[in-house]
């Protein structure tokens, strides 16, 4: 489960039950910190914590503060200085700055609205944004609402911003890659823009596959499986997959499947014809990245076979292969860390 995914589904579940709770987010980021802008966590009642911002001192301290705002149900926002300029500490100095904001959250019908609109954004597999309405003076912080609009300008919740003020942030939504704070009169509106979640499609369902599959949901894609053996395809060895394909012939294996730019392609089949099938469809797909297992001498075998029945020089050398990050990988469960490391290095590129 992606994280944002991850943290409304902890924001959803616990203000059903009617618990207050704090949604620990980054706000602004100078420099180099932990973790990016955008990124959130939870803390619930009983000083229960959900997610990550990062670990170590920032997120402890972070914790501890809000452990504050639950008791006394006011928000706040605080910043963290990562320079280690004016601290005898040593740790953490990472060489930047943090801004986070605690949001308290009471168990309100608006902000089940809004969990709820979060949830569903993320299930319909599209960019959108979250806004929240912040009004601060310096000593309070005072959250006036949130929004969940989709790119195409669709409201799923709002609880302040009216249809004229969401029509005048829109000119400046496109310069957001992740996460903006946006001054609105006396307020501000703080923008996350959240990017679909990225699906890996793994052809081949083998010894390979099983642990590649497993470490690619644990760190937030999701996951399709292909094979042509129902006996490997299946929930049961893959219980982390979202889908599990059976195919009658990897000829075929591309029917029905919606590739579009945001998917990556892990090729680790059983032999070396059926990569070569996979690889020819792939490389027919608008996919953001192909890779495929395999020594040089096969690679370059493929490659030369791909060549006569029209695939270009051009897009072969868009192929990963062989796959994945050089770090001397040998067993299945070491190549499934090289592979699903190069695919969070290509995932976490900047994009404009």
């Amino acid at each position: 489960m992606n994280e944002y995914e991850y943290v409304a589904a902890i924001i959803q579940a616990q203000l059903d039950f009617d618990s207050p709770l704090v949604l620990i987010s980054i706000i602004n980021q100078q420099g180099s910190s932990p973790r990016h802008t955008g990124t959130k966590m939870v803390l619930g009642q009983g000083g229960k914590s959900y997610g990550t911002i990062g670990g170590s001192i920032i997120e402890s301290d972070s914790i501890k503060e809000a452990k504050t705002v639950l008791a006394a149900k006011k928000s706040k926002s605080f910043s963290y200085d990562l320079t280690g300029q004016g601290t005898e500490s040593s740790d953490m100095i990472c060489g930047g700055k943090a801004e986070v904001l605690l949001e308290y959250m009471a168990a309100t019908t608006d902000n089940k609205k809004f969990a709820a609109g979060w949830l569903k954004a993320m299930r319909q597999g599209k960019d959108f944004y979250l806004f929240t309405h912040v009004k601060d003076d310096g000593d309070n912080v005072d959250v006036l609402g949130h929004t969940v609009m989709m790119v195409d300008g669709t409201v799923l919740s709002s609880s302040s911003l009216s249809d004229d003020d969401i029509h005048s942030l829109n000119s400046e939504l496109h310069n957001i890659s992740t996460t903006a704070v946006l001054p609105f009169g006396e307020t501000s509106v703080i923008v996350d823009r959240v990017r679909r979640i990225k699906t890996l499609y793994c052809f081949g369902a083998g010894h390979v596959a099983e642990p590649t599959a497993h470490l690619a949901a644990l760190v937030g894609f999701r996951v399709v499986v292909v094979d042509d053996r129902a006996e490997y395809a299946n929930a049961e060895r893959f219980p982390e997959a979202n889908e599990t394909r059976v195919v009658t012939d990897f000829n075929e294996a591309f029917e029905g499947l919606d590739i579009d730019a945001d998917a990556f392609i892990v090729i680790v089949t059983r032999g070396h014809m059926y990569d070569r099938q996979v690889l020819e469809q792939a490389l027919r797909t608008k996919a953001s990245y192909v890779g495929m297992i395999s020594s040089r001498k096969k690679r370059e075998t493929i490659f030369a076979e791909l060549m006569t029945m029209g695939i270009s020089k051009e897009q072969l050398d868009c192929v990963h292969s062989p796959i994945g990050l050089d770090i001397g990988a040998e067993t299945p469960e070491e190549i499934a860390v090289s592979i699903v490391s190069e695919l969070v290095k290509l995932r976490n590129e900047p994009t404009t």
